[in-house]
């Protein structure tokens, strides 16, 4: 039995490690001030839902390149806004994108495709404690067998060689069923080593805890970043090396690059894109993984609901092309990818954004806990390798989830 309510970033033990962005100075002394909440099946265009939900808020959204502060809120007002927490599902993303293909259904209802809080400034701390609570997680029970997942990779590769896709991120789930507070196990996600995006978001029946090191855009005076993470090794001194010498991971990471500079490029001044750092070797956890940093000037006028169009989904968790690759995953993942393969983070009162892609994320419904891995499948992937790649990205995650 769940025991959990609708309570947001603030019930982490340390929120100022809970979204990337929120001011140490803020992270105790703030509080909720209304939320948005939008699933698919609602329709409408979700980026333009969020935009106009921030700023009647008071945080102005529509252009990256204008005043932070909405002029239509009373200055008093505007500054009580410390910022709001967004979470995006993958259908959410997909949604953003208006062509996708219609995905099956997420197996965790219950989190919805489009979640907003705007938080504001409190005049002294909250005082919040974890509830006590005996906490237990059964077996997890995975939507497809390893043997379903390696017959899954080797259709991508068909798909491949017959010229339809370049690159497909195949994703599988698995869920187990829990009691007690699973609150406590999910903000643990957010301790493991390179968890740039760790936290933790909650609704009425829902909780979503990320343990992300990607980030999908974020947004500085101006200027977007989007760092594509793609390709992965065990942490070892042979895994590095075996990582910046396998062509395989280079061609696959050199595919997602493009296609974020050709994202970027969709909202970027003329010749501003360009490519930071490429297949920079970083840590996850136990993991070595390949990281390259693309940024580029927005143009005049570019808002929030436009920036999101142009880069959601994440092509690192799609694939290339990104319709077509997206045909290809609604065809052959078990399930919905529900908040994971979206976005997760913070935007604060002065327009400055940080979203982190939702891998390494896991969710909570009323009684059960769901967690998504996989990876991206290229004409040089081999099943077996790509079952056990997905394994270990997960691995970490249950047995924190699993600890008491």
């Amino acid at each position: 039995m769940s025991n959990f309510g609708p309570i947001g970033v603030e019930t982490l033990p340390q929120p100022a490690t809970g979204f990337a962005g929120v001011a140490a100075t803020c992270t105790l002394r703030i509080r909720e001030r209304s939320r948005m909440e939008w699933r698919s099946t609602e329709g409408g265009d979700p980026a333009q839902h969020l935009e106009d939900f921030l700023t009647a808020d008071g945080l102005n959204v529509r252009s990256f390149s204008s005043p932070r502060l909405s002029r239509s809120v009373a200055k008093s007002e505007a500054i009580s806004v410390c910022g709001a927490a967004i979470l995006i599902s993958a259908a959410g993303a997909a949604a953003m994108l208006k062509r996708g293909p219609v995905a099956k259904p997420t197996p965790a209802p219950a989190v919805p495709d489009l979640a907003v809080v705007v938080y504001e400034h409190a005049d002294a701390p909250e005082t919040r404690h974890w509830p006590i609570s005996d906490w237990r997680l059964g077996e997890w029970e995975p939507s497809w067998t390893p043997l379903e997942h390696g017959f899954a990779v080797a259709a991508a590769r068909e798909a491949i060689g017959r010229g339809d896709v370049y690159q497909v991120n195949v994703v599988g789930h698995a869920s187990a069923p829990y009691v007690g507070d699973p609150l406590p196990a999910l903000a643990r996600l957010g301790g493991l080593p390179g968890a740039h995006y760790g936290g933790v978001l909650t609704g009425a029946g829902w909780a979503v805890g990320c343990a992300s090191p990607e980030t999908l855009i974020q947004v500085i005076d101006g200027r977007v970043i989007t760092k594509p993470i793609k390709g992965t090794r065990p942490a070892t001194a042979a895994g590095r090396r075996e990582l910046l010498a396998s062509s395989k991971e280079r061609a696959e990471h050199i595919m997602i690059v493009d296609l974020a500079r050709n994202d970027l490029g969709r909202v970027a001044r003329t010749g501003s894109v360009r490519v930071d750092e490429l297949f920079a070797i970083r840590t996850w956890s136990n993991l070595w993984q390949a990281e390259s940093v693309v940024s580029a000037e927005l143009a005049d006028g570019v808002g929030l609901a436009e920036l999101l169009r142009a880069t959601c989904p994440g092509g690192s968790v799609t694939g290339a092309p990104k319709l077509a690759a997206l045909q290809q995953i609604a065809a052959l993942e078990p399930v919905g990818r529900g908040p994971s393969m979206g976005a997760l983070g913070w935007i604060d009162a002065n327009g400055n954004l940080d979203l982190g892609l939702t891998i390494r994320t896991a969710a909570a419904d009323a009684d059960r806990l769901h967690l998504w891995a996989g990876g991206g499948i290229t004409w040089g992937s081999e099943p077996e390798a790509e079952v056990a790649e997905a394994a270990a990205k997960a691995a970490p995650i249950r047995r924190l989830l699993a600890s008491s």
